[in-house]
């Protein structure tokens, strides 16, 4: 038999490039379309000043034409007719731009697809991913942070590669070509604007690494802003009820000044870079026309050749200080990289493939802990025979949701071993016990949809069938939607005691062998707990049901119960059994039933 391990040995652990492989699969063509049609462009643009350098000294001037151009000439009959008919010139140029647009829209129609698709796949990677980690990664790490990474970081690697990793082909492309035909026009000015490149990006360099600390924090403060804002939407009821607007409100604006802050700081750097490197682009362009003008007056190099010599200067260094500036840009997108890579390198859980599952449950000297030296259970031992009740009390922190995680292998076991008819779970797949265990949780969680959408949102069935039983389908039908009413986000709209019988009707509809009820009938009252757990008996008598409560009523007709304490079971047996020992069940009992009988009522203790 197959051996379940809790995680996925992942193959692969992704570093920066292979991250970025992962997510390009899908979009490199289009990407590949867009980089050869800015390459076309790129060799029309370096054409573009080589025509009007040769229509300075060869057409308007005297020079005799050289190479291409005198061929070019001769086809027109000469440069005396190029210079009588200089629209001809004019309407040469006006075709390389129109074909120099064409590509462009290629570029740019080509890159806006592919980035759509590279986007299109980062989040479904990465949202299928998450689906598949654990539960302890998703306890480890906050929701707003999660979604801060899979929308500001995954548009930040998103923009790095769509609009300045492709434009880094262009420029290289670009710098190689005017450089060399700058160096064959003449090579003391070459050596001269070639000086300053090394400058500038050396500049960016540094600032590449001063600037990647500034970035991350930034990030990370980010995740902080949005996980305030999050957990404020979401508790927005807890904090109308107690008045917390204001303190919620200071909260979020101490936060935001804090990361606004960041980015003042991170700005203030990015124009002192920018002015300077700006600064240095323009001496060096200063430069050149300054020892340009006095080259050609002195013969050294021609008019036309200098001008074309400096629209190359200004093809080039528009493109250095555009690959500073990509340097310096990839602090952030390596940045989000990093933290993108965090989680796709986390490992998943493997589900495996669901069958049907039978039998007693037995834990065995279990125990576990959250964390390294605080153990939560110690040396649990009890079984649940196929087809009876255990009912799990005790105190707030007893370990009563822990056992039912550990069962559904939410979390691991770190001592000990769980059976299921006779088989460790460690041999049960995950979706073999998620199919068979129905677990109603302490919150009863409902998505935003309607009723009915909520109740068979985890497998198809009788909707109404499952409400009646989990006794909401009298509420459900009292409104005027009925079945069909939308619930607000996290069922808002709905009571407590509604959302949780809502929560059992979601579960009872999968009629699996196993229901797992972890404290979820607390918000309904006495006799609505005695009716469900009745129609339980009656039309899911031969399944195996674990309640888990704080009320002696709900438990206490169990065909096992067993008490909780500081993680361990201290006391076991039927309603009658424990009442004879006078211990915590009892003194439990004794304080819930001992109520008057008209308060009993008023708390639901009127059994």
């Amino acid at each position: 038999m197959r051996k379940y391990s809790a995680m996925k040995n992942k193959k692969t652990t992704y570093t920066g490039a292979g991250l970025l492989g992962l997510f390009l699969k899908g979009s490199r063509a289009l990407f590949a379309v867009s980089i050869l049609s800015s390459f076309v462009v790129t060799f029309l643009n370096v054409a573009i000043p080589q025509v009007i350098s040769f229509t300075i000294d060869s057409v308007i001037d005297d020079a005799p034409p050289q190479g291409l151009f005198a061929s070019f000439a001769a086809l027109f009959g000469g440069t005396d007719y190029l210079g009588a008919n200089m629209w001809l010139i004019a309407v040469i140029i006006a075709s390389i731009a129109l074909a120099m647009a064409v590509f462009q829209y290629c570029v740019t129609y080509f890159n806006h697809r592919a980035n759509q698709t590279l986007m299109r796949r980062m989040r479904n990677l990465l949202f299928s991913h998450i689906q598949r980690l654990p539960l302890g990664w998703h306890v480890a790490h906050q929701t707003g942070d999660i979604i801060q990474r899979c929308t500001s970081d995954a548009d930040a690697i998103s923009n790095f590669i769509s609009n300045q990793l492709v434009a880094l082909f262009r420029i290289i492309i670009m710098v190689v070509l005017s450089l060399t035909l700058m160096f064959i026009m003449d090579v003391r000015l070459a050596l001269i604007a070639a000086a300053f490149i090394p400058v500038l990006l050396g500049y960016s360099l540094v600032f590449y690494s001063h600037a990647r600390k500034s970035f991350k924090k930034c990030d990370e403060e980010e995740g902080v802003l949005s996980t305030c804002a999050q957990e404020n939407l979401t508790g927005v009821r807890v904090v109308r009820a107690f008045g917390r607007e204001r303190y919620e409100r200071d909260k979020f604006e101490r936060q935001n000044v804090y990361y606004t802050g960041l980015w003042v700081r991170i700005e203030k750097f990015l124009a002192m870079y920018w002015t300077s490197n700006d600064l240095v682009a323009a001496l060096q362009c200063m430069m050149l026309i300054v020892l340009g003008t006095v080259f050609c007056i002195d013969g050294a190099i021609s008019p036309g050749d200098l001008v074309a010599f400096i629209s190359y200067n200004t093809m080039l260094m528009g493109p250095v200080r555009q690959l500073g500036r990509i340097i310096s840009n990839m602090s952030r997108a390596g940045v989000s990289i990093a933290r993108i890579g965090e989680i796709i390198n986390a490992d998943e859980e493997e589900l495996g493939t669901a069958e049907e599952l039978h039998g007693d449950i037995e834990f065995k000297d279990v125990g576990f802990s959250y964390e390294e030296g605080k153990p939560v259970l110690s040396g649990v031992s009890f079984t649940v025979p196929q087809g009876t009740t255990l009912g799990v009390i005790g105190g707030t922190g007893s370990g009563k949701s822990t056992l039912m995680y550990l069962l559904d292998r939410l979390y691991p076991v770190t001592e000990g071993n769980i059976f299921i008819g006779g088989r460790s779970i460690g041999d049960i797949s995950p979706a073999t016990l998620r199919a068979n265990i129905g677990f109603v949780l302490q919150e009863g969680y409902l998505f935003s949809g309607t009723i009915a959408d909520n109740i068979s949102i985890a497998a198809e069935g009788d909707v109404v069938r499952a409400a009646r039983a989990a006794c909401v389908d009298d509420n459900i039908r009292a409104f005027s939607s009925g079945y069909d009413t939308v619930v607000g986000e996290r069922g808002v709209t709905l009571s407590g005691g509604q959302k949780q019988r809502v929560s059992i009707a979601r579960t009872l509809i999968r009629r699996t062998p196993y229901f797992i009820f972890d404290d979820s009938l607390s918000a309904v009252d006495s006799q609505t707990d005695a009716a469900i757990r009745a129609r339980l008996a009656r039309e899911y008598g031969d399944a195996t049901v674990i309640l888990i409560s704080h009320r002696i009523t709900t438990v206490m007709h169990a065909d096992n119960i067993i008490v909780m304490d500081g993680g361990r079971i201290v006391e076991q047996g039927t309603n009658e059994q424990l009442l004879k020992k006078n211990g915590i069940y009892r003194r439990i009992y004794d304080m819930q039933m001992s109520l008057p009988d008209d308060l009993k009522k008023e708390v639901g203790y009127d059994e």
